[in-house]
């Protein structure tokens, strides 16, 4: 299916700003940075930190990366703890886990030199009390020089949550930071025609009037513009057609909108 959501990220199509923020996110982590990303829903953030892990040198970096909603400060530790090869004894709790976790960061870092890569993904979701504990993290060092790349990515709620006063000194403390927004109209049209290539398409799916309406209800976001994409082409199949006309994607809209709209009004 050419806008399959889990391409391999060396197939990703190269945006410009997503190459920037690949590259921002390459700096946070040469030099043991604190990084916020943020970006609509299906801007392409958790694409990005996957495309990061695939370029990370195994030998030299150790990559954690946790999206719980529900996290709490005692699950956190337990959960990066694992992830590292630490199974934390069931007795373990608070204190406990946080001192493990401390001794495992600095012995692997001063015994291997590996060093942590820890992704929290839907971090605006994160409850006060997990977000402070951000605050133990940022201040976590060796010698002054922190052991471990700190990436916090999230929604566009995100960036208001850390101009609150009572996070301050979380935002403070940022280093790295990077908003995603939609693609332009051109990237947009580059975007279907990159996937329908990578599908092997030698003919055109779309008429230019079809495009021109994913340019405008899509807002260039990449997970809308595939859900868009790939039910005009299931539609159109459906009708025995070989192009995807404007109709295709006007009666698409409707349909998702019917779908959705019950769970928040948006189809996205």
């Amino acid at each position: 299916m050419p806008f399959a959501r889990e391409i391999p990220t060396d197939r990703l199509f190269p945006a410009p700003q997503h190459q920037e923020l690949l590259a921002r996110l390459q700096y946070a982590i040469r030099h043991r940075a604190f990084a916020v990303v943020t970006g609509e829903v299906g801007a392409g953030k958790s694409t990005a930190i996957r495309a990061l892990y695939d370029q990370l040198d195994r030998t030299r970096h150790l990559f954690v990366y946790i999206a719980d909603s529900r996290l709490t400060p005692s699950a956190f530790y337990r959960d990066v703890l694992t992830q590292l090869g630490v199974a934390p004894p069931s007795l373990f709790h608070g204190r406990e886990v946080k001192r493990l976790f401390e001794r495992t960061i600095l012995d692997g870092y001063t015994t291997n030199g590996r060093q942590p890569v820890i992704v929290i993904d839907e971090a605006h979701l994160l409850s006060g009390a997990m977000l402070q504990e951000v605050r133990f993290l940022l201040n976590f060092h060796m010698d002054s020089i922190s052991p471990l790349t700190f990436i916090l990515a999230g929604q566009s709620e995100l960036r208001g949550l850390l101009r609150l006063r009572t996070f301050e000194a979380i935002a403070q403390r940022v280093q790295v930071r990077f908003h995603l927004t939609g693609l332009g109209e051109a990237e947009t049209l580059a975007y279907i025609q990159h996937h329908l290539h990578l599908a092997g398409a030698d003919r055109p799916l779309f008429s230019e009037q079809a495009l021109r309406k994913i340019v405008t209800e899509s807002r260039g976001i990449p997970r809308v513009i595939n859900t868009i994409c790939t039910s005009c082409l299931l539609d159109a199949c459906a009708h025995d057609q070989r192009l995807v006309e404007e109709a295709h994607v006007e009666r698409v809209l409707l349909e998702l909108q019917d779908t959705q709209a019950p769970r928040g009004g948006s189809p996205w």
